[in-house]
């Protein structure tokens, strides 16, 4: 009986972190949705806006450069926006951001930079983070100004980081930024990836090949364009990447609910089934008894 009993708890334990998984599977269900949708059509408009400004800078018939699209001459900081979530519970996320974050940083410094900013998005980035800091011993700073954008991200919140990072970089302060995340490639893959965000590089795909170049016709001038809509376009960039990051998130997460729910089901139906087996023994044994006692 106490085999039995043993059992039935663990039936009950099973079925109620299955209920805990099947709804944290539904909630990430419903937050993917929404932002998902939110990061789509921000991406094909950070797409076309980006394509626009990357116009401006390459191509060669068009004179215009801005600071932020200037190398610097030194290499000293490097400042690298890392992404990942405030929680757990969603798979290899965490740990595949964490991991592309600290290469990352390790390929700054072996480039020649001699020290790396690293501005953690995501509670369990700052525990990373801060635990890869405090194990390096140098040449790595934290700052936890922006940790929270990944529970309130909003473009609003965006801006002032992506502003100290144009400040940085213009007063000499950062000679690059670069941004490291899990992309959303899919729901069943999340990519680790990073790009560079200053100074800003990317080529306009009209102007890759020129026999299909865009003709674009500038109002006011090509600089004073570049000025209004480099600042712009950066705060996209970031804000998108955040998106595609919360994203990836949520995806993995509901990946990851349904697959221990899946187990929690098989394992509570191999856990009843032996519950009936014992039960069913336990009951013949019982009658078998009782048939020896009529009979002696």
């Amino acid at each position: 009986m106490a085999a039995l009993k043993e059992l039935k708890e663990r039936i009950a334990s099973v079925q109620s972190t299955l209920k805990i998984t099947s709804a944290m599977k539904m909630v990430a269900s419903a937050k993917l949705l929404r932002v998902q949708s939110s990061m789509v059509a921000l991406s094909e408009y950070e797409r076309r806006f980006s394509d626009i400004v990357a116009a401006l800078v390459s191509d060669p018939d068009v004179e215009v450069a801005s600071p932020l699209t200037l190398e610097h001459g030194e290499k000293r900081r490097a400042c690298l926006v890392a992404l990942a979530s405030d929680s757990s519970l969603c798979g290899a996320f965490n740990a595949n951001a964490l991991r592309e974050a600290v290469s990352a940083v390790e390929e700054l410094l072996a480039g020649g930079f001699s020290r790396v900013m690293v501005y953690p998005i995501g509670e369990k980035m700052v525990q990373g983070m801060g635990r890869y800091a405090a194990a390096r011993g140098e040449n790595v700073d934290i700052c936890l100004d922006y940790r929270h954008l990944v529970g309130k991200h909003s473009f609003d919140g965006i801006i002032p980081l992506a502003d100290r990072l144009m400040e940085d970089f213009l007063a000499g302060r950062c000679d690059r930024v670069c941004i490291s995340r899990c992309h959303f490639h899919s729901m069943g893959r999340q990519v680790p990836m990073r790009e560079q965000l200053l100074p800003f590089n990317r080529v306009s795909r009209a102007n890759v090949d020129r026999t299909t170049a865009v003709d674009y016709i500038l109002e006011p001038a090509p600089d004073t364009l570049l000025d209004a809509l480099l600042p712009s376009a950066i705060r996209i960039i970031l804000y998108n990447a955040l998106l595609d990051s919360i994203t990836a998130e949520n995806a993995a997460r509901m990946v990851a609910m349904q697959t221990a729910t899946d187990n929690a089901e098989e394992l509570s139906d191999d856990l009843t089934l032996e519950y009936n087996k014992r039960r069913q023994q336990a009951i013949t044994s019982e009658l078998a008894d009782i048939t020896s006692s009529a009979e002696g």
